[in-house]
């Protein structure tokens, strides 16, 4: 890959460690201004104006093409924090200063995700999209990894003002690579088909497209059921199962650290790998079997099994989601590359934590073991959406 491609990679890592950082040191600083409850509702803000306006910020990323959504988004949320930062350094911010701060990232990431998901196409040949989207993965791995741990250690040195202060320095490091990345031109305005219409219409445009298309169609229909069911028990399910099995919130993280581990391994295979013949047959396979292995973690006989189960559970679906996101990516028109990025991430962000009252209620009146394998049956099912359709069973990606 070139320079290019891994300045993106660095500026995307660089603000996925950014977010994290910010998202400990919020809840922090909400925890010394606010009880329980109010603490709850700054941690949730966020997730409002996300949700609402994440398809509308695919239109914004087709229209006024990604890298400018992407870079004015970094430069938002720098500013931000760093007039946080000094906030909490000269007083003490007020419970509706947070939440301001977190309605203004939430609205800020409906824009940001579907644009950083259409940038990889922009800047890098088919032939390298499966390698981006392995090491896009890893990145997303060790930001999400690394960002807690450097959270803790900016509150204990310099205070939550320090923690704000160096996540708004990574969106600034973000945002300097991004301006350094070079766009390849794909595509003109006169070459979109809803160039010229209301931001509505590109909407309804953009859904039209992703429902005709014989590929990317069943592919999201598949990713919206897969994320549905495993959503809710690889998150609620995990701490409901261990408080069941009496393994505690050390074996909760057990868990998840396998599952992280199995994932950051397969990007790894994605990058190393030559080739992937039958890409399409191969990721409905390997959805089967993590949607098998999530389902079955409720059958574990005990916490090592479940940790095993777990770590091979993450490789599989870490080939299965970055195959899927290459095969949508190198299938969709580059004029509805933003619009097909947010409808992927709002089945992850805004459709998938509906399900998580559904899975608790279900529990409450099934139990947990056939709550968990219902879900991985749900997952399944979208493997069936994938298998059933030709096109997909038959897609081929190319590798350099």
């Amino acid at each position: 890959m070139n320079r290019n491609t891994w300045r993106w990679l660095a500026a995307y890592a660089a603000s996925l460690i950014g977010d994290a950082i910010y998202f400990l040191a919020l809840g922090w600083t909400a925890a010394h201004v606010a009880g329980p409850a109010e603490v709850g509702l700054v941690m949730a803000a966020g997730a409002v104006p996300r949700a609402l306006l994440m398809l509308g910020g695919g239109v914004v990323a087709d229209r006024f093409g990604p890298r400018l959504v992407v870079v004015s988004s970094d430069a938002v949320r720098c500013a931000v924090i760093l007039a946080l930062a000094l906030i909490v350094a000269l007083a003490s911010p007020g419970l509706w200063v947070l939440v301001t701060v977190a309605l203004v990232f939430g609205a800020v990431d409906a824009l940001f995700m579907p644009a950083v998901g259409a940038l990889p196409p922009r800047i890098a040949g088919p032939g390298q999209l499966v390698r981006v989207q392995g090491l896009r993965s890893l990145a997303e791995r060790v930001g999400h990894t690394a960002g807690p741990p450097v959270a803790g250690l900016a509150i204990g040195l310099g205070g939550v003002g320090a923690a704000f202060g160096v996540a708004a320095a990574l969106f600034g490091l973000s945002l300097v690579l991004l301006l350094a990345v070079r766009i390849a031109p794909t595509v003109r305005d006169s070459e979109d088909p809803s160039a010229g219409q209301t931001p509505w219409r590109q909407l309804l445009s953009g859904l039209a497209y992703i429902r005709r298309h014989p590929v990317i169609g069943p592919l999201t229909v598949s990713g919206a059921l897969s994320q549905l069911g495993t959503s809710a028990p690889l998150t609620l399910g995990l701490i409901l199962l261990a408080e069941e099995r009496d393994w505690g919130a050390g074996g909760v993280g057990w868990i998840i650290g396998a599952f992280g581990a199995g994932a950051a391994s397969s990007a790894l295979v994605l990058t190393l790998v030559p080739r992937f013949p039958r890409a399409g047959a191969v990721q409905n396979l390997t959805l089967i079997v993590g949607s098998a292995g999530i389902g079955s973690l409720a059958l574990a006989p005990g916490l090592p099994t479940a940790v095993a189960v777990s770590l091979l559970t993450g490789l599989v679906c870490g080939i299965c989601g970055g195959l899927a996101v290459a095969l949508i990516q190198t299938s969709t028109d580059p004029a509805y590359l933003g619009r097909v990025s947010s409808v992927m991430a709002f089945t992850a962000v805004g459709l998938a934590p509906l399900s998580y009252p559904v899975f608790g209620l279900a529990v409450d009146l099934w139990g947990i073991t056939p709550v968990f394998l219902a879900g991985g049956l749900l997952s399944m099912a979208g493997a069936v959406v994938g298998t059933s359709a030709r096109e997909v069973r038959r897609a081929e990606l190319a590798f350099a």
